[in-house]
């Protein structure tokens, strides 16, 4: 019996310290957190953007810390593309206790949450949240992408420069922060090179744009630009298809998605947007970077249902991989998963990241001065290179 109890007691020491090496408590994991959107109006690109996150833990997934190897876990949480929603899933973070967040695709549910990160002490990277707010009166919250005071001074230069346009449309969700927002930006860029604009807002939950492409049309505009959501941009773009509407339709960021391809594709539409990456980017790291995430999309059939189906390389997903490099090399320069010393850590961070090199300025904005244009080619459903813009 004595023989049988003993052989019990080092089975049990055994157990325990082989399930303590993959425990969270046992102090060898850093939780990073990921506040995304998998559903809602931003769900499809919320879904790129995590992709990017989830491939550059694939390729980076410990660190090492005064000799010891942590492992890098990642918690995802879906803010539904909700402001109302959006504290929750931050809360539930916090419950994980992450060291340090990513997020949001959508500037809207970004704001709503920072408080929530704020008060638990977590720094966050926003990855493509592109309103200034996300940033300005807090510490904790830094981000990697250009902003929309300058994204919408880029596509204003576009318009003119492009298309000499002298009148504007513009359209934006109302109570929508970066659709606002950046309608607003244009529109003072537009004004100062000369232009005059015409401007209409739209309710939550419209789905019927015909009557607005008809004011456009009959203003006489040169150019429209609609900076909403991929949901409604769907719409957007379908119903100027069946209109005939030959207005170019210029956008910001968020309309670099696969569901922009699938609705021009077949059409006349002309579409044309800025963004934070081409995959035609032929640096080195940034080929490096498109031809391995492709093949581990490809190998994943729900890593490439994630991403529209295709192996298309949204900008967001290349800025999703560089926002948890910057958020490793800010841990390793804390020396610890503390989140207050993480925190202190990203000030100093240079990334030379896939989208170009990334550092932060005094309210924790990257610092970049050139964007991408693009535009569909719809005869395949693919992105075409247009041109790099700057502000100048």
């Amino acid at each position: 019996m004595k023989r049988f109890l003993a052989i019990i007691l080092v089975l049990c020491l055994a157990f325990t310290m082989f399930a303590g090496c993959g425990n969270s408590k046992s102090g060898n994991v850093i939780k990073i957190g990921v506040y995304e959107p998998s559903s809602g109006d931003n769900g499809a690109g919320g879904k790129q953007e995590v992709l990017g996150i989830e491939y550059a833990n694939s390729v980076l997934n410990t660190v090492e810390i005064d000799g010891k190897t942590y492992n890098l876990q990642l918690e995802i949480v879906d803010n539904e593309s909700s402001n109302d929603k959006g504290p929750s899933a931050a809360a539930a973070l916090v419950s994980a206790k992450v060291s340090v967040a990513l997020g949001s695709y959508g500037s809207g549910v970004s704001i709503a949450a920072s408080d929530v990160f704020a008060k638990a002490g977590i720094p966050v990277i926003g990855i493509s949240c592109t309103n200034p707010q996300v940033t300005e009166g807090n510490t904790h919250y830094f981000r990697i992408c250009f902003l929309d005071p300058f994204q919408g001074t880029v596509l204003a230069n576009f318009a003119t420069d492009e298309f000499h346009a002298k009148k504007a449309y513009i359209l934006t969700k109302l109570g929508d922060d970066y659709s606002v927002g950046l309608g607003n930006y244009f529109k003072e860029a537009f004004v100062k090179l000369g232009g005059t604009v015409i401007e209409e807002t739209f309710q939550e939950g419209n789905s019927d744009f015909t009557a607005y492409l008809t004011t456009a049309v009959n203003s006489g505009a040169d150019v429209i630009f609609a900076p909403t959501s991929t949901e409604a941009a769907a719409l957007i773009i379908g119903q100027a298809a069946s209109q005939g509407v030959d207005i170019p339709l210029l956008a910001g960021d968020t309309w670099d998605s696969s569901v922009i391809l699938d609705a021009a594709k077949g059409s006349d539409v002309e579409v044309f947007v800025t963004t934070f990456f081409d995959e035609g980017d032929d640096s080195a790291a940034g080929s490096e970077f498109v031809k391995n995430f492709k093949k581990w999309l490809n190998d994943n059939p729900t890593k490439l249902a994630n991403n529209g189906g295709n192996d298309i390389v949204a900008a967001v997903s290349a800025l999703g991989y560089d926002a948890y490099m910057v958020a490793v090399q800010a841990i390793k320069a804390a020396g610890k998963a503390d989140s207050k010393a993480i925190n202190e850590a990203l000030w100093n961070v240079k990334y030379p990241g896939v989208t170009g090199d990334i550092a932060f300025d005094e309210i924790g904005d990257a610092i970049r001065d050139v964007a991408y244009i693009k535009a569909t080619d719809n005869s395949n459903a693919t992105w075409k290179f247009i041109a790099i813009q700057s502000v100048e």
